[in-house]
């Protein structure tokens, strides 16, 4: 995991090259009128999803993980709690790794959470257990791009 600001990559200088494109790209290309959805930045290998969402309260959340892609969750606009854990993934409730590279569980070991703000980016590698959209006090909307990366491409 790797978390910083879009707006300060000095502070983050062991950001893979790729991960920093990525961000650059988004930084550059991505407004508050782009469509929601995917947009393709290196068609299946790097690729953009934006989303309008709603917060909601960390027991009503899953955790997820992925195995082929990395993420880079950021937020555009709004507040958003965001749990992680430092242990591997438990059981699964629910596995779509090979059709969709993503599976839930109930929720990470010994999870943690941190706050993101617009600007605020977070890097989960496959495996690292996450569970995106908590909210902070009271359920809000928030708008996010989330870059996948194929890890091929940052080994």
């Amino acid at each position: 995991m790797i978390t910083g600001n879009i707006h300060h990559l000095e502070l983050v200088p062991y950001l893979p090259a790729k991960l920093r494109e990525a961000i650059e790209y988004v930084k550059q290309h991505i407004t508050a009128e782009t469509p929601l959805g995917k947009h393709d930045i290196e068609g299946n290998q790097v690729f953009v999803l934006i989303s309008n969402d709603s917060t909601e309260p960390v027991e009503k959340r899953r955790a997820e993980f992925h195995a082929k892609y990395l993420d880079i969750q950021i937020v555009l606009n709004g507040e958003e709690g965001m749990t992680f854990s430092n242990l591997p993934a438990g059981k699964t409730d629910t596995d779509w790794l090979a059709d969709k590279d993503i599976a839930f569980l109930g929720a990470g070991a010994q999870e943690k959470q941190f706050v993101m703000q617009a600007g605020d980016f977070v890097v989960y590698y496959p495996g690292e257990v996450h569970k995106p959209l908590c909210a902070v006090g009271a359920p809000a909307h928030v708008r996010k791009a989330v870059v996948k990366i194929d890890t091929a491409l940052v080994r």
